[in-house]
Formats: structure tokens, C-alpha cells, sequence
């Protein structure tokens, strides 16, 4: 199978490079590889990746399936993750189990937090597992008013310095900052525009995506942290503009929203985006939903794709991974029941791909 795609050595040349893709010529090349293709079964949401290299996939709740979460063995094949009881939908169970995971990140002690929709007795967890002892870390319940009935928690970037955890609320189109010692949240950033969606349509395969009968329109969704936990990154779905913000303001508990909102930057530019992660130099990575396509917004502010391929339907989730590969989930969303009308019309695109970073990178984003 041959493909062409744009790698950039540098922020102002970029090379076009053609080869045939199979392993060992990606990892010569230090470029683009299928880790894995998934089943049916498996339609991935978010990756992220352990100290250990250990990967770990959330199963995306818009095609309905009972398992939530998986680890990517090195064989390419998965299993349920933790284990049997906390890996499937929590109804079905008397105890543990998850109600709908998207956002999922690994911190530096090897904690995976993931992003639980709301239940019965609660609008959400926070739920961190120890991947080093395989026991449970901790709950946060996540209540109302912070969480509310508008509220699609969606993504995550987790603070190792600060112990805080910053959730992409799409549904409400505001950030949630939780204090991981205390199990306190805040939600701010509620009345930017940063954080809202742009009137712009989602068109892919020649054909604008719908949900609930209107056309598609998502606000913060792709979220990501620097290394040095200075800054986080975001952006809305349905939006041309990636912004950042100092931890330090989203911490600061005495600054009024509109204080708040003065200290957003716009970072630059990127196309209709699913997931995104940085690199130790600044670039942050997108998943371009509406090419089939990977690029790079550079610390410049210019965006450019680095990869495209047909078989790219709807790249979703990024995680930096080891040896400064980055790892992504596709899994043709467009297709799904949720937006596709009630029907089912994937083509078996669901896989993990990698490929190097332009720069060093940290695991933990």
C-alpha cells in the first residue's frame, strides 16, 4: 500500500516523502504505522499511554457496547482493563463497572484517571486506577451544580504538578478544574469563546454531519497539557483556533470570569478537530476529522497536516507514547448510530496508528 504525506523538518520546509508502508520501514523512517486494527467489538474513543508504555483504550460509548475500557496488548490484540468487574457497563453489574468513559489519561505515578459519565447517585467521576498495583486509587464524585444536566464531559489533561485534572465540558462548552487532594470542582471559562463552537459546518465525505436532527456543532472537546504543566491547550470541535491558558490563572481561585477570560491566548490555528497533544517544543498535534488527516499547530501559530490517508476516518484521540511516538485512535465517529441517523455504517476502520513527533515528547499527554 503506498501513501503520500507531509513530514516537517522544520517550522518553515516541509519534505514530501512516498514509501510502502510496512513496520520496519516505518520505524527506519521514523514515520507513520498501523499498530493495530480492532474489532467490531472495539470501536476506540481516547488512548493514553503509562510511564511503562502500557496502552489504554476507552471503547466509544456512541456505538453502544457494553465494554468501556481496554489495554492494547503488544500483540496488537486487547482485553478488558482493570478486570471484568470495572470494565463493563456498571447496570450490569453489583458492584465497580463504568457508565460511559471518553477522556482517559495515565499521570507519572502510573495513576489512569478516567472520566465516568454521570449515574444514578452522582453526574460524574473522576476515577483513578493504580496500573502499578492494579487496585483502585481513588473516586471523585463529580456533582451538581458544577456538572450539569447540559454537561458531555468529554476529555481530560492531568496536572502531575499541581494535582489537578482540567475536563472538557463539550456539553456546556466550559472547563472543569478539579483538585485531585481535596475532590473539589470549579467550572470556568463558562462564558468565553474560547470555548464555544463557531458557526461552521462538519462536512465529511462530501455529506455535513448531524445530531439530534441539527447540524453539528461542538464546543471544548480537544484538551492537553505542556510538559512543564505552564499551560493548557484546547479548543472547540467545531472551531479554527487553539488557545491556551497558565495553570497558574485556572488555579487561582480569586480571579473573576471575565479576569479569567482576559488571560486566554490564542495559540493557532487548526482545522475541525477531534483529540490533541503537544511535544516538548510546543507543537501540538490535531486530529483533522473532516481530511482523514494529522497536523501540527506550531508554536508560530501556523498549522499544517503531516499526514493524510483515505483510510484515516475520523482520527480521534492522541497520546504520546514512548521513544517520542504518538499514538492515535480512528474510528470512523461519523459512521456511528449517534450521528449517522440511528445506523451503523462502519467499513472496519477501527485501529491504533503512531507515528514520531517532530520533537522530544513526555509521556502524560
Amino acid at each position: 500500500m503506498n501513501f503520500s504525506f507531509k513530514v516537517l523538518t522544520s517550522a518553515a520546509m516541509v519534505a514530501i516523502c512516498t514509501f510502502s508502508l510496512n513496520v520496519a520501514a516505518a520505524d527506519k523512517l521514523g514515520q507513520f504505522e498501523i499498530v493495530a486494527n480492532l474489532s467490531a467489538d472495539t470501536p476506540p474513543g481516547n488512548i493514553a499511554v503509562g510511564p511503562d508504555g502500557r496502552i489504554f483504550l476507552s471503547v466509544h460509548e456512541f456505538y453502544g457496547k457494553s465494554l468501556r475500557i481496554v489495554e492494547l496488548l503488544p500483540n496488537g490484540t486487547t482485553k478488558p482493563y482493570p478486570n471484568a468487574n470495572w470494565a463493563y457497563a456498571a447496570q450490569e453489574l453489583e458492584a465497580g463497572g463504568l457508565y460511559g468513559v471518553l477522556g482517559l489519561n495515565v499521570d507519572k505515578n502510573g495513576t489512569l484517571w478516567l472520566l465516568d459519565a454521570a449515574g444514578p447517585e452522582h453526574a460524574g467521576r473522576l476515577i483513578g486506577w493504580n496500573t502499578k498495583k492494579e487496585q483502585l486509587h481513588k473516586i471523585i464524585y463529580l456533582a451538581k451544580p458544577v456538572i450539569t444536566g447540559s454537561s458531555f464531559l468529554n476529555d481530560l489533561a492531568v496536572d502531575s504538578r499541581n494535582n489537578a485534572i482540567y475536563i472538557a465540558d463539550t456539553g456546556t462548552g466550559s472547563i472543569v478544574v478539579v483538585d485531585l487532594e481535596t475532590g473539589v470542582a470549579r467550572r470556568v471559562l463558562k462564558e468565553s469563546t474560547s470555548t464555544k463552537a463557531e458557526d461552521i459546518d462538519m462536512v465529511i465525505d462530501d455529506q455535513p454531519i448531524y445530531l439530534n436532527d441539527q447540524p453539528i456543532r461542538l464546543g471544548i472537546n480537544p484538551i492537553t497539557i505542556d510538559n512543564n504543566f505552564n499551560y493548557v491547550y484546547y479548543g472547540a470541535m467545531s472551531g479554527t483556533s487553539i488557545y491556551r491558558i497558565a495553570t497558574k490563572d485556572l488555579l487561582d481561585t480569586t480571579l473573576t470570569e471575565q479576569a479569567l477570560d482576559k488571560k486566554v491566548q490564542r495559540y493557532g490555528d487548526k482545522p475541525i478537530s477531534d483529540g490533541i497533544t503537544i511535544d516538548n517544543s510546543g507543537n501540538v498535534y490535531v486530529t483533522s476529522i473532516t481530511n482523514d488527516a494529522i497536523g501540527v499547530t506550531h508554536p508560530n501559530g501556523d498549522y499544517n497536516p503531516i499526514i493524510k490517508r483515505n483510510d484515516l476516518s475520523w482520527p480521534d484521540g492522541l497520546a504520546v507514547g514512548l521513544d517520542n511516538y504518538i499514538y492515535a485512535t480512528v474510528n470512523e465517529l461519523h459512521r456511528s448510530p449517534v450521528l449517522n441517523k440511528g445506523k451503523d455504517s462502519t467499513l472496519g476502520e477501527f485501529k491504533i496508528v503512531r507515528f514520531k513527533a517532530l520533537s522530544n515528547t513526555n509521556i502524560g499527554r
